[in-house]
């Protein structure tokens, strides 16, 4: 279970603080998928990179399976199961895909029919991606399920991934929301997804709308995303924690 209690993040700038999350309490249980929305600068990618370490906070704590994992840095929480996919994928010139998804899942060497099931989960043909650079021949969509993979090799127990459909054709997008339905009806880990797209939304078990460092809204699909779609996510709302 993930559980954020007061989490705060502010920056200093010429002499001004600005607070970039405002006292977000949150609870994810285990199993559960939450996707993040709300306006572009309302605070979910600072959110998700709080929880996976990529930025320190302010204020509040963090706890993964009840520990306390605030203090921990991104490679002691990778080690504990905690993943994260960004926007844009690194890539890696001179890395073969096989190679990654062996470093991805701790082994030095990932039998070769392992990695190639960890390919077809995410749509892709081992037979021809296996054997490929991690470099410029492949396209947004490659690189990101890819990723994914990644993320599936190292049996992560949280995986958080930041807009998986941006830069991606149609095609891709459809490959990824067939992978995190089948990944979230085995219920073997927590996700959480930072989208603006109906079709991830619509697999949620919640949705948490992030608006100006503070989540204004959360609840089941069903009840917050026509609220989204009306354009009230912004109004007063009490979040349900």
């Amino acid at each position: 279970m993930l559980e954020l209690r007061h989490l705060q993040y502010s920056v200093t700038e010429n002499a001004e603080t600005n607070d970039i999350i405002k006292d977000v309490s949150l609870t994810v249980p285990d199993g559960q998928l939450l996707v993040l929305t709300g306006p572009n600068g309302g605070g979910k990618t600072t959110l998700a990179k709080l929880i996976m370490g990529l930025l320190t906070p302010t204020a509040g704590q963090i706890l993964w399976n009840g520990a306390d994992v605030t203090a921990l840095d991104l490679t002691q929480r990778a080690r504990l199961g905690i993943s994260y996919g960004f926007q844009q994928p690194p890539r890696f010139k001179g890395i073969k895909v096989g190679d990654l998804l062996s470093i991805a899942s701790g082994k030095k060497l990932l039998r070769r029919t392992e990695a190639c099931a960890l390919l077809t989960q995410v749509g892709l043909c081992a037979a021809d991606y296996i054997d490929r650079d991690v470099d410029t021949s492949l396209s947004g969509g490659e690189v990101k399920r890819i990723e994914i993979a990644t993320i599936l090799a190292r049996e992560s127990g949280l995986m958080i991934l930041d807009e998986p459909e941006a830069g991606i054709d149609l095609w891709s997008f459809n490959k990824l929301t067939e992978t995190f339905s089948a990944l979230h009806a085995k219920r073997d880990a927590t996700m959480i997804i930072i989208s603006h797209q109906e079709r991830i939304i619509a697999l949620a078990d919640e949705i948490a709308v992030v608006d100006h460092g503070v989540i204004t809204r959360r609840g089941a699909a069903a009840e917050v995303y026509p609220a989204i779609v009306s354009g009230a996510y912004n109004t007063a709302c009490p979040a349900r924690q």
